[in-house]
């Protein structure tokens, strides 16, 4: 049986049981996978696919993302935005803003953003990925849907990883109970996806920036394998875009295919 009872998942939720359908899986190929395959049979906005198991969990530029029911969490959420994609630019900004509050809802300390789409934890002065986020679109003429994936450790994973990973047990007293995470991150999503809806991510990107790990810090820019030097990494603009002073002029960049690491 999966470990996510959706019954008493709808309790910890509230008034907001009704927004969801919530379906809890022992194992799949991949959460947001299935809920691709879903949506496309006309699965309704705010289904949720959780699984114990992924055999296929995707990441970001085709990483896998492993997890264990003990050790991680992980979702996807169907949601449908009225508009063309084009709209929705941020949206993996606006979706780390809801984890982080959600998180915090609990009284975890640490939770920080890195763009386009990483959730670190610091602890003296260091970052370590705590959760990770990867959303996928597809339009037609009622609008446009986003298949948002969440992976969220619980513990650190014990592999060898390319980089610093950490879990939720670092950053909170007393973990809690998986329906109760679950239940403070989809309320989270709920109100801050709601709010992107209206407003994009200029509605979000003070909360964004208050959150951002880099802010003013030196970054290595890397593009499409390719380091392009230093620079200072001046967080988000109004349109989700990353900005980086270099020494010739600020950079603007709406493409995930850069990455950024500590110089």
């Amino acid at each position: 049986m999966a470990s996510i009872d959706p019954v008493l998942l709808k309790s910890r939720l509230g008034e907001l049981a009704g927004r969801f359908d919530v379906d809890a899986l022992d194992e799949c190929d991949s959460t947001s996978s299935e809920l691709l395959r879903r949506a496309e049979r006309g699965a309704p906005a705010g289904t949720v696919i959780v699984a114990d198991r992924q055999r296929a969990g995707r990441g970001r530029r085709g990483r896998q993302w492993l997890s264990a029911p003990e050790d991680s969490l992980t979702f996807s959420l169907l949601w449908r935005f009225s508009g063309s994609a084009m709209r929705l630019s941020g949206l993996s900004l606006a979706v780390g803003v809801a984890v982080a509050k959600g998180l915090e809802s609990l009284g975890a300390h640490g939770a920080r953003l890195k763009w386009p789409n990483d959730v670190l934890l610091e602890q003296e002065g260091e970052f370590a990925k705590l959760a990770g986020i990867l959303i996928e679109l597809a339009s037609d003429r009622r609008g446009t849907q986003a298949v948002i994936g969440i992976g969220l450790n619980l513990r650190a994973p014990t592999v060898e990883l390319p980089q610093p990973a950490a879990g939720l047990d670092e950053a909170i007293r007393v973990l809690p109970d998986r329906h109760t995470l679950l239940a403070a991150l989809l309320t989270a999503l709920a109100d801050v996806l709601q709010r992107f809806e209206e407003g994009g991510f200029a509605a979000l990107q003070s909360e964004w920036q208050a959150r951002h790990a880099w802010q003013g810090l030196p970054v290595r820019l890397i593009e499409d394998g390719v380091e392009e030097g230093p620079g200072i990494c001046l967080g988000a603009d109004s349109d989700g875009a990353l900005l980086v002073e270099t020494p010739v002029c600020i950079k603007r960049f709406l493409s995930g295919d850069v990455s950024l690491r500590r110089a």
